[in-house]
């Protein structure tokens, strides 16, 4: 583990706490001592990430994992920021243009997701160039695919369910679709583009 890796984790929970704070404004979800989220989740990064890296000695690829999932989480708040940020502003929560939305939510992730998982998830410096960028675009649209697909089914086709506001249900498809392209994009990643 080095500096970079505690730096790392430390940016990346400032910015999800950032984040959650502003989704949660646009949800209207009241959060008592909200201002403990910049200090508490920095914190908890580094935390997750000391636990990874301890437990990395022992199984090589956890601390690879941990360091994928927690860039996983940002790119999961920066993708509901950007989409309740645009649901916030146009007042459209459902039909064509939620998956306009949502497909551009997505692309911002994907290209947060492409710096942070080559410079710290996997470490590559400078290699592959283009070849490498055409990859990671190649399994992106695949993730794009099951991204939005899934997060347009759940709320255009199966609409608002227990009781839900449209809102909430915008989000409930969104992360429903991260879980489940979650999956693919870190198998692309490590055996597609940054092997």
């Amino acid at each position: 583990m080095n500096k970079k890796d505690i730096v790392s984790s430390i940016v990346i929970g400032e910015i999800c706490a950032w984040l959650l704070l502003i989704i949660a404004k646009d949800l209207g979800a009241k959060i008592p001592f909200w201002w403990l989220f910049p200090i508490a989740l920095p914190l908890l990064s580094v935390f997750g990430i000391l636990v990874a890296y301890w437990l990395g000695k022992k199984i090589i690829v956890i601390y690879q994992l941990a360091k994928f999932l927690l860039v996983g989480v940002l790119n999961t708040l920066v993708d509901l920021g950007i989409l309740n940020l645009i649901i916030l502003f146009v007042e459209v929560s459902s039909g064509i243009w939620y998956s306009i939305f949502k497909g551009f939510s997505f692309l911002v992730a994907v290209i947060n997701s492409y710096f942070w998982n080559k410079w710290w998830t996997f470490e590559k410096k400078g290699e592959g160039g283009g070849k490498e960028f055409s990859q990671f675009l190649m399994v992106s649209v695949i993730g794009f695919g099951i991204n939005v697909g899934i997060a347009s089914l759940v709320v255009n086709i199966s609409g608002p369910q227990l009781g839900l506001s449209p809102k909430i249900w915008a989000n409930v498809g969104a992360v429903m679709a991260t879980l489940c392209s979650m999956l693919w994009n870190f198998v692309g990643y490590k055996f597609i583009v940054f092997k």
